[in-house]
Formats: structure tokens, sequence, C-alpha cells
């Protein structure tokens, strides 16, 4: 069986791909995450994902331990009106991303990427995510959590930022940052099963 390989640094993609029962390690994959000029968000994701599963794979070529390796990249993005949501730099940024997402619906992109030495595979899953009225004390109340820092669109939504969501079409895991049905179904093309963790139960 194929060895997996992370190449994400969020603690939020370990914790998904534990759940599902699939051992991997972690590696870094630094890239420009600067979107290009008049890039789609469905393009954006699609090619962060490659380049962090392409990053990750690209520190494995002269390793022979890992010869079989595959890696998994993977981006999400937050699209509200055709504009892409990053983190936020500092608090007025973050207060004005609640501001325009209180009371409306965004979509959540994510993109996932698996790659080995001979091919490369790729998935993207988008949801729609609503969200009740936020108050400008929220708001900073949330900011002052620490949550909303490092969190595309300035919140998270298996955190704190999860009282703010009034509905979700699509997937939960995605918008967290790792759709697991599309994952697992695409870990099994490269011949690495989840539950793993069940094995040792077999008869």
């Amino acid at each position: 069986m194929p060895q997996l390989l992370l190449a994400s640094g969020s603690p939020r993609r370990r914790e998904l791909l534990t759940q599902i029962g699939v051992p991997y390690i972690t590696l870094s994959a630094d890239i420009d995450e600067t979107p290009l000029k008049d890039e789609a968000a469905l393009a954006y994701v699609q090619r962060l994902a490659r380049s962090k599963a392409e990053a990750g794979l690209l520190q494995l070529v002269n390793d022979s331990a890992y010869s079989t390796a595959c890696v998994l990249g993977a981006d999400t993005a937050l699209v509200l009106d055709g504009r892409i949501l990053g983190k936020p730099v500092d608090q007025a940024d973050a207060l004005a991303m609640l501001a325009a997402l209180s009371h409306r619906e965004h979509e959540v992109l994510t993109a996932i990427a698996v790659v080995d030495e001979q091919h490369c595979e790729t998935r993207v899953v988008s949801s729609r995510v609503r969200f009740r009225s936020i108050s400008v004390q929220e708001a900073r109340a949330y900011w002052a959590s620490g949550e909303p820092q490092d969190k595309a669109g300035s919140y998270g939504i298996q955190g704190l930022g999860a009282v703010f969501v009034e509905s979700l079409s699509g997937s939960y895991s995605a918008v967290v940052g790792l759709p697991l049905c599309e994952t697992a179904e695409l870990l099994q093309r490269f011949g690495i099963p989840c539950w793993q963790c069940l094995e040792g139960d077999k008869p």
C-alpha cells in the first residue's frame, strides 16, 4: 500500500484524515498563494491544491523510502460576490469581512489533489453557507477570541464561528478544509483505503 503524505500545516485537515482512519505523514509545502490576475476562484483553488501536492512530491524525489508514496494537497477559498476572501491582515480587515458576510450566503470552494510519480488527480467541492446577522459587538468579541486570525473569511465553522451559520448546503467537512467523501474516493483510486484503523479488528 502506498504511503500518504499530507502537504499541509492545517491541524483541521490532519484531524479530518485521522477521523476516516487514514495514516499519514505531514510535510511542509510553502508556495505563493497570491491569486493570478483575473484568476477565477475555481481555478485558483485547483491550482493551489495541485501546486501544494506537487511541491510535496518534489521533496521526496531523492528519498527511496518514499518511492511509491502519494501526496495530498488541499486548498479552501471563501467567495463572496466573485471575490476571494483570504485570511484577515488585521482586526479591521476581519471586521469588514464579517460585516460583508452578515445575513448573506457565500460560497466555499475546497479543492484536493493527489499526486504520485505517474499522475495527478483533483476534485473540487462547492458548498453554500448562509450567515445570520452579526452585530459589531459580536464581531469584535469573536476577533478577541483569536479564532478568526488564521481563517479564510475570518471565521471557523468548526469552532466558535459556528454560531453565525444559519444554514449550509453541501459538505461540512469541505468547509472545514477537507471534503471527506471525495478525499476517500480519490485516495482509494491511488490504492489507499480509509478505515485502516479497523484492519486489526478483522477476524
